[in-house]
């Protein structure tokens, strides 16, 4: 089945979610960020199957870090968004622009303008 061009609503915000946590993108802190900036709660098996899906179509990549005694032992994924990622990112982003350009008397201007 060939893979959608198109970014679903909740990869973006993982995508995102990975940029803003930088360095520190393992599951709890892209959790985090989803939770602080989007307001979106996320359970680690809905991350987890997102994350493994992005990693399917190239978008993601993933590092395990060296196992650390006071996890017991257990190694973290650090995660990083992938050229093809970014890049997928801003095709969204122009397609939403394309999409709201015109529509300001409909629905306002945007929150930063």
């Amino acid at each position: 089945m060939p893979q959608s061009k198109f970014l679903g609503e909740f990869e973006q915000m993982v995508l995102l979610a990975i940029l803003q946590a930088g360095e520190e993108a393992f599951a709890l802190s892209v959790i985090r960020e989803l939770d602080q900036r989007a307001g979106r709660k996320v359970d680690r098996g809905a991350l987890y199957k997102t994350l493994d899906r992005l990693e399917t179509k190239g978008l993601v990549k993933w590092e395990t870090e060296a196992p650390i005694p006071g996890r017991g032992g257990h190694r973290r994924r650090l995660f990083h968004v992938t050229t093809a990622g970014v890049q997928a990112l801003q095709a969204a982003r122009a397609t939403f622009f394309k999409l709201w350009d015109g529509l300001e008397p409909v629905l306002g201007s945007a929150p930063n303008e």
